[in-house]
């Protein structure tokens, strides 16, 4: 009866000692990434006839208002540098954020802000990544509308 209850104590404690390397381990580092990059790289994958609008950025008055809509997208980022990992992530997000401005009838997506786990942060030039050793994340809120 000793030798099976000091095999499962051992069992246990090598458990607990790989749960403790794989959250040692863990990564969710925040990242400020510039909005250009993207944007310049993958112009050739966004469709020109929609606009987007960081922060508080003036772009003219909205001929149509519909609605504020949420992008969250998450993205393999095992053997990619972060940097990488996030554009590719944040060109997700906005491709997602282009398809709902063209199924509502707009042109437009304006006040875009950072959203990961519904914390807002407005930037001009910068968007929000989440980057791990395995994924990385990028939320976006933003506004479509409809632009003269």
């Amino acid at each position: 009866m000793k030798s099976a209850v000091k095999k499962w104590t051992l069992g246990v404690s090598a458990l607990a000692a790989i749960l403790t390397c794989v959250n040692a381990q863990a990564r969710d580092d925040a990242l400020m990434m510039p909005v250009a990059d993207v944007l310049s790289e993958y112009k050739d994958r966004l469709d020109p006839s929609v606009s987007f609008y960081f922060g508080e950025q003036s772009y003219p008055a909205p001929a149509k208002k519909m609605g504020e809509f949420v992008s969250n997208k998450k993205t393999n980022a095992f053997n990619k540098s972060d940097e990488e990992a996030c554009k590719w992530v944040m060109l997700s997000a906005l491709l997602q954020m282009q398809e709902r401005a063209l199924a509502e009838g707009g042109n437009a997506v304006v006040d875009i802000r950072s959203y990961y786990k519904k914390k807002e942060v407005s930037s001009e030039t910068e968007y929000e990544c989440h980057a791990g050793n395995i994924m990385a994340g990028v939320a976006l809120i933003g506004r479509v509308v409809k632009l003269d």
